[in-house]
């Protein structure tokens, strides 16, 4: 019995790793050449733009996890060079980004 829970754990474990670096990889190729590394918009681009920092306390209250979702999958209604991405994404890597995003506010 002990066998089959440490094997059930440590499957779990894998597939959660595997989703962490899924989503990592996932901001990396789509969001982090405008919002950068840590959500906080200090890029070439972001600066251009004016993207708001989204580690921010504030904004991360601000902003429900629709909020958010609709925001990627739809475009911003705030800046229009952030296009959507409805039939690039599927649902499960929409809510995997917010909640990632939702990992980088600050403590």
């Amino acid at each position: 019995m002990k066998t089959r829970y440490a094997l059930l754990l440590s499957l779990s474990l894998a597939t959660a790793a595997h989703a962490a670096d899924d989503v990592v990889e996932l901001w990396t190729a789509k969001c982090k050449s405008c919002h950068g590394t840590d959500g906080r918009a200090q890029t070439p681009m972001g600066k251009k733009e004016a993207i708001v920092d989204m580690s921010q306390a504030a904004w991360q209250t601000a902003q429900s996890d629709a909020d958010i979702r609709e925001s990627i999958a739809e475009g911003s209604p705030r800046n229009k060079k952030m296009k959507a991405f409805k039939d690039k994404l599927t649902p499960e890597q929409l809510d995997s980004l917010v909640a990632y995003i939702r990992t980088l506010k600050k403590g």
